[in-house]
C-alpha cells in the first residue's frame, strides 16, 4: 500500500503518546491531574494504534504471509522477552523472572498482534458488521474468566481484536469522512467532557483500560460487561475525534512513522531504568512538559539511523552493515 502522510504522521504521534503514557504512570497515584491526563491518553492511544495496524493487513491472505508475519513479530518477541529479562535483572527490578509466554511489559503487542493476523484468515471471511458483532461479544465475555489473563497476552488479544477488525474493515473514504469540519468540531466537545469527566468522577481502575485482567480482578464482576462495551463505546468515539485531527502534510516527522517498531522495542530501556532509580518528579505543569520534551526525545533518538542499525539484527534478524559491506566487495 502506498505510504500516506496523514496514516505516518498518525503513528508517530501516538507513538509520542505511548512512550509519555509510559513516562507519566508512575505520578499518577495522588495526583487527579496527571491522572486524567493519563487515563485520558489511554482511552484512545493503543485502540487508535491498533486500528491503523488493522488497517494495513490489506494482504491477510497473500502467499508466505503468516511465515512473513512470524519472522517480523515472533522473531523479535523471543529475542527482547530475554534481552529484557536479563536487563530487569540487571538493573534490579521485581518480577525480571518472566516465563517465556508471559510477555514483559509492551511486549504483549507482538505477540497480540500475530494472533489478530492469524484470526483474521477467519473473520475477513465473516460479514463486517456480523464479525464485529462477534468479536466485541467475546471481547467483552473474556473477561468472566479469571484463567484468561496476562499470559500469552490472550485477554489483550481477545479484548482489542475489534480494533484491528474495524482497521481491517475501514477504507480511505470512511476516514476522510472522519475529517470533515463538523466532527473537528465535535470532536473538541467530545474530547473535552471525557477529561471533564476523567477529573470530577471516581477515580476508576487503569487496568480496565489495559484490557489484561479479568472483571473479577478488577473488583466489579457484575458490572463488568456493561463497563467494558461502555469503554468500546468511548474508545470509538475518541479514535475518531482524535485522527480527526492528525495532519496530513508531509512534515519532518513524518518518515518517522515508518519506525514506530523500534521505538516502541526500545523505549521500554529508558522508561524502566528511570522508574527504578526514581529519575522525576513532578511538582508543577512545567515537571510535566518537560517530560513530554524528554519523550520526544526518546522518540527521535530510537528512530535515529544508528539505532536503528544497532537494533536491526534484534528486531528484523538482519545485519545492515555486513549486507552493504557484501554488496561492495
Amino acid at each position: 500500500m502506498k505510504r500516506d502522510a496523514l496514516f505516518d504522521n498518525a503513528k508517530v504521534i501516538l507513538i509520542f503518546l505511548v512512550v509519555f503514557g509510559h513516562m507519566i504512570q508512575p505520578f499518577t497515584d495522588g495526583s487527579k491531574p496527571m491522572y486524567t491526563l493519563y487515563m485520558w491518553i489511554y482511552t484512545f492511544h493503543m485502540p487508535a494504534f491498533i486500528l491503523l495496524a488493522g488497517f494495513f493487513a490489506k494482504g491477510a491472505g497473500n502467499k508466505g504471509y503468516i511465515a512473513k508475519l512470524a519472522k517480523k513479530l515472533l522473531f523479535p518477541y523471543l529475542m527482547f522477552q530475554t534481552i529484557y529479562t536479563g536487563y530487569f535483572f540487571f538493573i534490579g527490578k521485581e518480577g525480571w523472572a518472566s516465563g517465556l509466554f508471559y510477555p514483559h511489559w509492551s511486549l504483549w503487542f507482538l505477540v497480540s498482534m500475530f494472533c489478530w493476523h492469524l484470526l483474521l484468515q477467519l473473520f475477513s471471511r465473516i460479514p463486517p458488521i456480523t464479525g464485529m458483532a462477534i468479536t466485541i461479544a467475546i471481547g467483552i465475555l473474556v473477561g468472566y474468566f479469571d484463567t484468561i489473563g496476562h499470559a500469552y497476552s490472550l485477554s489483550r488479544t481477545f479484548v482489542f481484536f475489534p480494533f484491528f477488525l474495524a482497521g481491517y474493515w475501514l477504507t480511505k473514504e470512511n476516514i476522510a469522512k472522519w475529517r470533515t469540519i463538523p466532527v473537528k468540531i465535535a470532536s473538541i466537545a467530545v474530547m473535552g467532557i471525557v477529561a471533564g469527566l476523567l477529573f470530577f468522577l471516581p477515580e476508576i481502575n487503569s487496568g480496565w483500560l489495559l484490557g489484561s485482567k479479568s472483571y473479577e480482578v478488577l473488583e466489579l464482576a457484575d458490572a463488568g460487561g456493561l463497563i467494558r462495551l461502555s469503554i468500546y463505546v468511548l474508545a470509538g468515539l475518541m479514535i475518531v475525534n482524535v485522527i480527526a485531527w492528525m495532519p496530513r502534510r508531509e512534515m519532518r516527522i513524518t518518515n518517522l512513522g515508518q519506525r514506530t517498531l523500534y521505538v516502541y522495542l526500545l523505549h521500554g530501556f529508558f522508561i524502566q531504568f528511570f522508574r527504578q532509580i526514581d529519575a522525576f518528579k513532578v511538582d508543577n505543569i512545567m515537571d510535566v512538559v518537560g517530560l513530554a520534551v524528554l519523550s520526544m526525545l526518546i522518540v527521535l533518538l530510537l528512530s535515529s539511523k544508528p539505532a536503528l542499525t544497532v537494533a536491526k539484527p534484534f528486531i528484523e534478524g538482519k545485519l545492515p552493515l555486513l549486507r552493504k559491506r557484501q554488496q561492495t566487495s
